[in-house]
């Protein structure tokens, strides 16, 4: 039986280009900054970004982690949304490891942090009794709130007032292409105010692993000295970064694919019995769902019954799912899915 994979993006598998590319990758010893491979990638992926410099690491997370270690301080604070990866899937590696406080304030529903929380978060430098604010995360898209894209007119707004107040502003950008795609512009500009950016190369863009951080050559220079200390230094990792550098050149504007099938998929599903939209319509690759008060079922045992039907979903809370849809998920996919949610619902009901 064939399966038809919602569960993730990350669950995509890497191109016939990709494998093709790792194959014949050009390598060295990347901890000595010998991979020809890995420097062409942190050499692209910076300029795509409108950063000065990039680091090729294992996960989004690490690289999160080390643009929060390469700019604070133990005791520092770092302010965040509440419905952040961050925040929320990162294991508390910034506090465990780095000693950094975490602050989270409401996400808007949009994705977005307001100003005015964004105000009344920071505290006052010249308390010894509270910490340090040091830095403001924004996560773009903003995967908890429905995929939501957060303008470049926002982003340069939160960066203005980081400014302002002496704070660095990080975007976890791991679907920043995603973002870019959705709103009509490049990533550089998205990121333009931003003081850092992390990408993840291994969800919509197909890549088997690996997340890029860019900044400032001061800050990429610290975090590679952070990422070895975190045992993240990579030998031969051309094999690897020859696959995101295929993902970099080819799988971008395929994301509005993914795009469109979401907002197919969600128009289907609301016509199944007892669904109903969850977090509004699919403005990038996450359709979320809700079950109406009359299902009498949770959101754990229908997951089961699908997947006894083939089809692999994620529930987010009792009566909530997440689906997501990527290169793995064709129009047949989505077909199935919505039948065998169909047969799944009427059944119950």
């Amino acid at each position: 039986m064939r399966l038809y994979d919602f569960r993730s993006d990350t669950v995509t598998r890497p191109t016939p280009l990709m494998r093709q590319a790792m194959a014949q990758a050009e390598v060295g010893d990347d901890v000595y900054g010998e991979d020809p491979t890995v420097n062409r990638l942190e050499t692209r992926s910076a300029e795509m970004l409108g950063k000065d410099a990039g680091l090729f690491v294992t996960s989004g997370t690490m690289g999160n982690l080390l643009a929060v270690l390469a700019v604070c301080e133990r005791g520092a604070e770092a302010i965040m949304g509440r419905q952040g990866h961050t925040f929320l899937h990162e294991a508390g590696g910034v506090s465990v490891l780095g000693g950094v406080c975490m602050h989270t304030i409401p996400n808007q529903p949009d994705g977005s942090l307001a100003l005015e929380d964004l105000q009344g978060a920071l505290r006052n430098p010249n308390d010894f009794h509270e910490p340090i604010s040091r830095m403001v995360i924004l996560e773009n898209t903003q995967n908890a709130c429905g995929g939501m894209p957060l303008s470049v007119e926002y982003t340069d707004s939160v960066a203005a007032f980081a400014r302002q107040h002496g704070l660095i502003l990080h975007i976890d950008g791991a679907r920043i292409f995603n973002a870019a795609v959705a709103l009509g512009v490049s990533a550089a500009e998205l990121v333009r105010s931003a003081d850092s950016v992390t990408f993840c190369l291994s969800k919509g863009l197909c890549a088997p692993v690996g997340s890029v951080l860019c900044g400032s050559r001061e800050m990429i220079d610290k975090a590679r000295r952070l990422r070895k200390m975190l045992g993240g230094g990579m030998r031969q990792a051309g094999i690897l970064a020859a696959a995101g550098i295929v993902a970099l050149d080819h799988m971008i504007a395929r994301l509005a694919e993914d795009h469109q099938r979401a907002r197919r998929l969600a128009d289907a599903l609301l016509e199944v019995r007892g669904l109903r939209i969850d977090k509004g319509t699919p403005y990038t690759n996450m359709v979320y769902l809700a079950l109406e008060p009359d299902v009498s079922h949770n959101a754990a045992e229908i997951v089961s019954l699908l997947a006894q039907q083939g089809v692999l979903i994620g529930d987010t809370g009792e009566r909530t799912f997440r689906l997501v849809t990527h290169n793995d998920v064709d129009d047949e996919a989505v077909d199935t899915c919505v039948k065998a949610f169909s047969r799944v619902m009427n059944a119950l009901m």
